[in-house]
């Protein structure tokens, strides 16, 4: 039997399917892209619910299967929107009531190591988390994902989303940032950081993005070009969690860095990660792109493996925590 996995944490719902031998198959998506300014929890909201059956019926298809093949469902309990969460959810339970089958919620964070470590094959990584929402390092210890360091304010995604918007940057701005710091070093090879300077994000273990932000928004305002603060602000933020990550390797002894988060699909900080990693004899790892964004396949996967060491989820037991830590989820399928 295959499980469903339904992920709505934000600006995307989305439909996955794990086969009863836990080999995932890509998602069938929706993501809601405002014409200006950011997400609004509500109207995402909303978008979810009218994406919702015609993204259920695409991902059926996509594998020729009817609801009897589906034999669990498993939706992200947390963390994220509330209401987008509940939406999730709603469609989760109704679903799982029609069907007949188990229901299990799971950890939206949880859910990312693991379709990273299983589409990399490491075993015993430290995660560098980066999203929209997150930017966590974690590493496994005595059963659960420890959170050793974290972002003080905003999630590094969001803090590049909000740089793009003043910019008049439609959601989602990390994905044209990139390509305008690319644009700047290529046509300026010898390119230093003097007169882009940026505050550091490091603060101990954890980082700090709000400072940053408004810096590079400055040299905007001051005349500095565009594309040369997009370049500046990626090598300052990119930098400063790759330290916190190479700290987290160098303070458990582990040897695997493991990224994850949409933020994760950057080209630059994928060759950082890389650079540090072979300085340190250590391996750097990065999922596919379609397993780093939000999507229904990471919560399928991660619901199969809950409910195949046994864990299912009560409905009396089923309402999101859009707090929901890292750390609170049990390793009980490792």
């Amino acid at each position: 039997m295959w499980t469903l996995g339904i992920e709505s944490t934000a600006h995307t719902l989305s439909f996955g399917l794990i086969d009863k031998n836990g080999i995932p198959f890509p998602s069938s998506t929706s993501t809601i892209k405002p014409e200006k300014g950011g997400i609004h929890p509500r109207e995402a909201a909303d978008h979810h619910k009218a994406a919702a059956s015609e993204l259920l019926a695409s991902a059926l298809a996509s594998q020729s299967l009817s609801p009897l093949d589906i034999g669990a469902i498993a939706y992200s309990q947390g963390p994220g929107l509330g209401p987008c969460l509940r939406v999730g959810a709603s469609i989760a339970r109704g679903l799982a009531a029609k069907f007949d089958v188990p229901l299990i919620g799971v950890n939206h964070c949880v859910a990312h190591i693991e379709i990273g470590r299983q589409q990399c094959g490491c075993d015993d990584p430290v995660l560098l988390y980066v999203s929209g929402g997150n930017t966590q390092v974690i590493a496994r210890l005595e059963g659960k994902y420890r959170v050793l360091g974290e972002t003080l304010d905003i999630g590094i995604g969001n803090m590049l989303d909000k740089f793009a918007r003043a910019q008049g940057i439609p959601f989602p701005g990390g994905p044209v940032i990139e390509k305008l710091a690319k644009k700047w070093i290529d046509d300026n090879p010898n390119a230093t950081m003097e007169g882009l300077e940026l505050p550091y994000a490091v603060r101990g273990m954890d980082l700090a993005f709000s400072g940053v932000l408004t810096a590079a928004l400055r040299l905007v305002n001051s005349g500095k070009p565009l594309e040369a603060v997009c370049w500046s602000l990626q090598e300052h933020v990119f930098s400063a969690c790759v330290e916190v990550a190479e700290r987290a390797l160098a303070h458990t002894g582990k040897t695997e860095l493991l990224l994850g988060g949409g933020v994760a699909c950057n080209t630059r900080l994928r060759t950082m990660c890389t650079l540090m990693c072979e300085e340190r004899e250590a391996t750097s790892f990065a999922p596919p792109r379609m397993y780093c964004i939000d999507n229904g396949t990471m919560i399928g996967l991660l619901g199969h493996l809950e409910m195949g060491a046994g864990r299912v989820t009560e409905f009396d037991k089923s309402a999101i925590d859009q707090y929901l830590r890292t750390d609170q989820t049990p390793i009980i399928w490792a």
